[in-house]
């Protein structure tokens, strides 16, 4: 029988097989314990690395918001919407260094600083960033769609031919600020710098609204994921965020009534040879400010040219805002409404009146207590009322007035008119930096130099126009109490502010265009003291009146004008005046008060027209033209048809407004002061 052969795998074999197993097994668990590792347990770590290597993200731009012009002004209809300002789709070009091989950055070089056009000085320091070790360096800003295409046909090519990583040179959009109108509405809009915050990424505002408004004005950068491989260009990539959009201000300003009022404004500064000038019109129920023109203009665009340049950055300031210079004659009217608020106060006491407009005050003595110097006037008058003081604008009569209210009621009680009824000395608080709040004179303190502010002649000069300071938008206020029958009402420059979802609906962050905000606004004069003062007001514009050539031909108006001198050196100066005009149009049914200002006109006597600094000469035309087209713009009906100058055939001085009672009023002067 023959013997079983014994199997051949022994035990010691056996035993090695299963050592061997066990170490495959502990290295194929050890391998699944490091995928586990990596995967799950440092899944996000390792792929924030994978991410580094392969992707990288760019800066998705968001659109500033703007500024809408208020075309629902016209009676009838409205115009098309209008943008004072656009964003316009700009491009950066950036580089990655690491990616681009030594040996191709000097032709690459050599190709972009003749196509972007780099100074000698310049070129250094661009071919400076290919060595740097980084993963992005930006090599120039704000390059147009032609540009930036252009360089990518370009670069495709080249990138695909030395097979060098299509990214290493990609571009990033942004978004510009664009001035279709130029240096419409300059000075108030401002603009943005170039760079932006290094941190937020936001824009950096130059001032004007774009400062005031910039927390509603911004926006939420949005990012994108690409990808750094030859087959993957810029435009395939991911929005991991999107962009947020910032909000829209629509403005109480209209583009075609501020066109009309930088044209004439521009005309009348030349005219009269002055320093600059502005012209502000506001819609008195409301407060809504609709012109708000200066000259020299600002094109914001070119703001480096302003801000590099200590004569021309004054023209970036909103002088109307910023500037409060002795407003003069044109306080007189309301010193008139004081004195009738007076003789009222004085009724309800029990007491007699201070004054009757019909009074025949003299004027030929300016003497008045605590005065070194008489107050004069430019004419001599033997005698005046309140009708003819206004239209002659006296200086005598008007303190006069005053001196009696002193004398019935005390300084305290004329302060407070003067603050709380007119607003002097209280600031507007329009939407604006750098509002100056004037000086209104307080009885009891004392100015830095240890003088009283208030003295026993300050109320003479008060009462026309001297020895306080205002703003225009305050003076504007002031007037407003007229033109609107007795309300104190709030300027403004924004009708609303909206805010736009990703779906496109929208959100009101703030509305002064609702009929309660108006509702809000407290009377401070009586209607009675308000016509009063508007019939004697429609004497200034009249034959014989010192705003004559402010009269707007067609139609009814008011107003008053000034000159007054500025302050140079702690001193009045006898060749540097701010000359003025402010009135409103129609009368029974005002569409706005506007307020026109020459700064430094030239001090200089026309024959046969006048002397050229005064506001009857410098400004009331410049009121006149503008008043004359806004009307006509807004689509206003003529209320005065005959109210046309001698030797037009529509003229007719018996049915024309307010002349036959002109006439009346020139015959009493006459046998009252000859």
């Amino acid at each position: 029988m023959i013997q079983q052969q014994k199997n051949p795998i022994t035990t010691k074999h056996r035993k090695r097989l299963v050592f061997v197993a066990l170490g495959i097994f502990s290295l194929f668990s050890l391998l699944v314990f490091q995928f586990f590792k990596i995967q799950i347990v440092n899944g996000d770590k390792w792929s924030r690395v994978a991410e580094m290597q392969h992707f990288f993200t760019v800066r998705e731009p968001f659109m500033r918001g703007t500024f809408w012009s208020n075309t629902s002004i016209k009676r009838g209809h409205s115009d098309k919407p209008y943008r004072f300002v656009l964003d316009i789709e700009k491009f950066h070009l950036f580089i990655d260094p690491v990616s681009i091989p030594k040996n191709h950055r000097d032709p690459i070089v050599s190709y972009l600083i003749e196509q972007l056009e780099i100074s000698q000085q310049e070129k250094q320091i661009f071919r400076s960033h290919f060595d740097r070790n980084s993963r992005s360096r930006k090599l120039a800003m704000w390059l147009d769609r032609e540009t930036r295409d252009s360089i990518l046909s370009w670069w495709q090519s080249y990138a695909r031919k030395n097979r060098i990583v299509r990214n290493a040179l990609y571009f990033v959009a942004d978004y510009k600020r664009s001035y279709p109108s130029g240096k419409l509405l300059g000075q108030l809009l401002h603009t943005v710098q170039n760079n932006r915050d290094e941190q937020t990424k936001q824009a950096l505002p130059t001032g004007g609204l774009e400062l005031y408004f910039n927390e509603y004005l911004q926006g939420k950068q949005g990012k994108r994921l690409l990808k750094r491989s030859p087959r993957h260009s810029f435009e395939t990539g991911k929005v991991i965020n999107s962009p947020e959009d910032g909000a829209d201000i629509y403005l109480t300003i209209n583009h075609y009534l501020q066109a009309i009022a930088e044209e004439e404004i521009e005309k009348g500064v030349k005219q009269c040879h002055a320093k600059g000038g502005w012209a502000v019109m506001m819609e008195p129920r409301t407060g809504e400010i609709l012109v708000l023109a200066q000259y020299p203009f600002f094109f914001p665009a070119k703001y480096q040219e302003y801000f590099n340049d200590t004569e021309k950055i004054e023209n970036t300031r909103v002088k109307a805002i910023t500037d409060a210079n002795e407003p003069g004659s044109v306080v007189k009217p309301l010193t008139l409404a004081i004195a009738l608020l007076a003789n009222k106060e004085l009724r309800d006491a029990g007491k007699s009146p201070l004054f009757d407009p019909e009074e025949k005050i003299p004027c030929s003595d300016g003497r008045f207590p605590g005065r070194k110097k008489e107050i004069s006037d430019v004419t001599r008058h033997n005698y005046l009322n309140m009708w003819m003081a206004l239209q002659k604008s006296s200086n005598i009569y008007f303190s006069r007035l005053v001196e009696r209210i002193i004398d019935n009621l005390g300084t305290e009680w004329y302060r407070q008119v003067l603050e709380k009824t007119f607003g002097f000395g209280v600031k507007t608080d329009l939407e604006l930096p750098a509002e100056s709040p004037g000086v209104l004179p307080t009885p009891g303190k004392m100015y830095s130099s240890g003088a009283l502010e208030w003295s026993t002649p300050t109320p003479f000069s008060l009462a026309i126009g001297h020895n306080l300071q205002v703003n225009s938008i305050q003076l504007l206020r002031a007037y407003s109490v007229l033109a609107n029958g007795g309300y104190f009402v709030e300027p403004t420059l924004i009708r609303k502010i909206v805010k736009k979802d990703a779906d496109g609906a929208e959100n009101i962050l703030l509305d002064n265009s609702s009929p309660e905000r108006v509702q809000r606004f407290a009377r401070v004069l009586d209607s009675d003291i308000v016509s009063t003062v508007v019939k004697a007001m429609k004497y200034v514009t009249k034959p014989g009146g010192s705003g004559r050539r402010a009269d707007v031909w067609g139609y009814t108006e008011v107003g008053k004008t000034a000159t007054a001198s500025k302050i140079v050196g702690g001193k009045y100066s006898e060749t540097q005046y701010v000359s003025s005009f402010i009135g409103f149009t129609p009368v029974e049914d005002p569409a706005f008060v506007l307020l026109v200002v020459m700064e430094e006109p030239e001090c200089l006597y026309i024959p046969g027209v006048g002397h050229n600094h005064h506001g009857s000469i410098s400004s009331a035309p410049v009121f006149k033209e503008i008043a004359k087209r806004s009307l006509e713009y807004l689509g206003i009906t003529p209320d005065d048809p005959y109210g046309y100058p001698f030797g037009d055939p529509r003229y007719d001085r018996e049915q024309a407004d307010w002349l036959p009672e002109n006439r009346k009023l020139q015959e009493i002067y006459e046998k009252w002061n000859n």
